[in-house]
């Protein structure tokens, strides 16, 4: 399981910004900011188990998620410390819940 160490704060802004621009995984993200840890499988996200699996494994390897296990079990957790090092305000201004309306 590769994710970025904690140590490493070069984290590429393409990647996280690739990761953060799906809705999914913007959903996923935002979860964890408001709950904490996740669940590999939350139940009321409606996507296939390895589409989601997919989506995990792009936030961890940009460095956004942690993945640690319990038993069988995988919880994820945002590495708000870590984006806000390397990018300040980036996670601020993307979890904020107001959309803009287009012009």
């Amino acid at each position: 399981m590769e994710q970025p160490e904690r140590t490493d704060l070069h984290l590429d802004l393409a990647a996280v910004l690739h990761a953060l621009g799906d809705p999914v995984r913007l959903t996923l993200v935002r979860r964890m900011a408001e709950d904490g840890e996740s669940v590999c499988s939350p139940d009321d996200v409606d996507v296939p188990r390895s589409t989601l699996s997919n989506h995990w494994r792009i936030l961890r390897e940009a460095g956004i998620t942690q993945t640690r296990r319990a038993g069988k079990a995988r919880l994820m957790t945002l590495r708000r410390a870590d984006l806000d090092a390397c990018f300040p305000g980036l996670l601020t201004a993307v979890l904020a819940k107001g959309d803009r309306p287009t012009r």
